[in-house]
């Protein structure tokens, strides 16, 4: 595939509302295509794909590197600029991520609940693509790869809209995208990236149903409250990954250690990334300074409630808000809890229902937690950072919801599908 520089510029495109219908209408005559393409071709465009990002990686990093230059120029954050760049490692993790999608079963057309009923009608259901998706997201460009190829996998076109922050990595990632559909037969409408920075081309996604089916938001409170408060095309999304550990007083000290160390400093700027830190009071005195000293090796900044300042004298007492806020960076706050039900309490109180995990021995308390908190992920003796399709074996997720319809968690092939009565007879009719 030849990496010649992109030359697009968004400032040609100055009609949005003629570019975004030409755009919609181009994905629903491609979501036709796909819907009936055989899970071989689908297979083969991944691949392509897989191998197309691996072959262009030199090309893939200097279009990436203009937009960490970009970024910086404009004051990005460090944690914002560490979810645009494009390492080798997260690279060759977009190439992994497509062949595992390639490996998993094609859940299209999958017919499942067939019975026969007493007319002798068999009725089932069958598992079927929704048609077009909507993608908005920030910063990260590895989103471009996992969302056209979960999309492409379920049978549906997409439409990406990427950051203005990381237009050139992820129109660099769409060219590898397309040369794997025209390989495989297929029209390069089934993925688009929308080639404008202009925010009135999202106004204009979200409220075209007559060309998108569904729309999943994915980056800061900001963006997805305005999705969810403008859209007239149903959403998936949540609004932000508030996730705690509880290190309970059965905990074994050097797991509760190493899964909030890891919990929390891992990776910054994500979603599933620990914010609230709480530990039992009869193991805080035990289990926080050594906590505290990795922390502060680390350059995370520690704020906690009375008790934990106590116990870490060169913290920072936390104020109320600080129970509420995704810091995407690295900043922890700590509370010392006087019961398994006040760490409960707490994590419905302040949490957003994303991923909170319980350190514990006891397999009673481990039961309750996860029967108890209301969480699209709940774990046990494990680290939040695992709340990810790719750590799921979903191949790669399009995004993690936290709403209750249609789908919860991260959002792999299933989730992007949805499913259709199917009834098969033999010249049945009803009487």
């Amino acid at each position: 595939m030849n990496s010649q520089t992109i030359t697009k510029s968004d400032q040609k495109i100055s009609d949005i509302d003629s570019y975004m219908s030409s755009v919609g209408a181009k994905a629903r005559r491609a979501a036709r295509e796909i819907s009936a393409a055989s899970t071989e071709t689908k297979n083969r465009a991944l691949i392509v794909i897989a191998e197309s990002l691996l072959e262009t990686e030199d090309f893939l990093k200097s279009e990436n590197a203009k937009d960490i230059a970009q970024g910086r120029k404009n004051g990005l954050s460090q944690a914002l600029l560490d979810r645009l760049e494009l390492t080798s490692e997260r690279i060759s993790g977009m190439a992994e991520g497509l062949r595992q999608i390639a490996a998993l079963a094609d859940p299209v057309g999958e017919i499942t609940d067939l019975k026969y009923q007493p007319s002798g009608i068999q009725v089932g259901q069958m598992r079927v693509a929704f048609g077009v998706i909507g993608i908005i997201y920030e910063s990260r460009p590895n989103v471009t790869a996992d969302a056209a190829g979960l999309c492409l996998k379920s049978g549906n076109a997409c439409i990406l809209r990427g950051g203005s922050e990381a237009l050139l990595s992820n129109l660099a990632i769409a060219k590898c995208v397309h040369h794997g559909l025209i390989k495989a037969g297929l029209s390069p409408d089934v993925v688009q990236v929308l080639e404008t920075t202009d925010r009135n081309a999202v106004g204009r996604l979200i409220t075209m149903p007559e060309y998108v089916d569904i729309i999943v938001p994915r980056g800061g409170k900001g963006l997805i409250e305005r999705v969810s408060n403008e859209a007239t095309v149903p959403v998936i999304k949540h609004l932000d990954g508030i996730c705690h550990v509880y290190i309970d007083r059965f905990a074994d000290k050097e797991k509760a250690v190493n899964i909030a160390f890891n919990s929390k400093t891992q990776r910054y700027g994500t979603c599933n990334t620990m914010e609230t830190l709480l530990v039992h009071q009869q193991v805080a005195a035990l289990i926080l300074p050594v906590l505290g000293d990795l922390f502060k090796k680390e350059g995370v900044e520690l704020r906690g409630c009375a008790r934990s300042c106590e116990i870490l004298k060169a913290i920072s007492p936390a104020q109320d808000e600080d129970w509420e806020i995704e810091y995407l960076a690295p900043i922890l706050s700590i509370r010392v809890v006087e019961s398994f039900e006040q760490a409960i309490d707490h994590i419905e109180a302040h949490g957003s229902h994303h991923t909170d995990t319980i350190v514990t021995e006891n397999i009673t308390r481990a039961r309750d937690f996860i029967r108890q908190v209301d969480s699209s992920s709940v774990m046990v003796n494990a680290s939040t950072r695992f709340a990810d399709g790719f750590e799921y074996g979903l191949g790669a997720e399009i995004g993690i919801s936290t709403d209750k319809l249609h789908v919860r968690g991260p959002v792999g092939l299933e989730g992007l599908t949805t499913k259709k009565y199917v009834v098969f007879g033999d010249g049945h009719i009803r009487t």
